[in-house]
């Protein structure tokens, strides 16, 4: 899926820029959300970032779909359901949001690797692999889990 393909309704509050807005994942329980989330990071990470004459390094891309496959499916299973998922880029990779129901916020996020109570190695995945995670509670109810995932060019070859 291209950025330009994605759904422009936001099933939040939260805005973006009008040229990323939020991308509206398949519903809960369809098993498509994690999927549809990480082909569209995918997508946003080899046409946004890297598509001014640079490509993305291939462990990075890895490392943003570990990302965003851990925090959406996360969403569905401990936060009460997926209710919004964003992806923009900056200069230094690419913020992934990802909202959901729950009040709940993950404990031990620098916890890595001895999984911590109630979860496997998951956010410590998470917390191991992206920058400046933080953790918002939504005035409605819910969070908002941010991360940077730093992205480089790959050698020229």
């Amino acid at each position: 899926m291209r950025p330009a393909d994605r759904t422009t309704t936001p099933r939040t509050a939260v805005t973006a820029p009008p040229d990323l807005a939020p991308f509206a994942v398949p519903a809960p329980g369809t098993g498509a959300g994690a999927a549809a989330a990480r082909a569209y990071a995918e997508s946003v990470a080899r046409t946004c970032w890297g598509g001014q004459g640079r490509e993305v390094r291939e462990e990075d891309v890895v490392d943003l779909l570990l990302v965003v496959s851990e925090l959406v499916t996360n969403a569905i299973r401990h936060g009460d359901g997926l209710t919004g998922f964003e992806v923009r880029p900056t200069d230094e990779g690419l913020w992934i949001a990802v909202h959901d129901n729950n009040d709940v916020v993950p404990r031990d996020a620098r916890t890595f690797p001895t999984p911590h109570p109630g979860g496997g190695y998951g956010w410590p995945l998470v917390a191991r692999l992206a920058r400046d995670v933080a953790v918002d509670l939504r005035p409605g109810g819910g969070k908002t889990i941010r991360a940077l995932v730093p992205l480089r060019a790959a050698a020229a070859g």
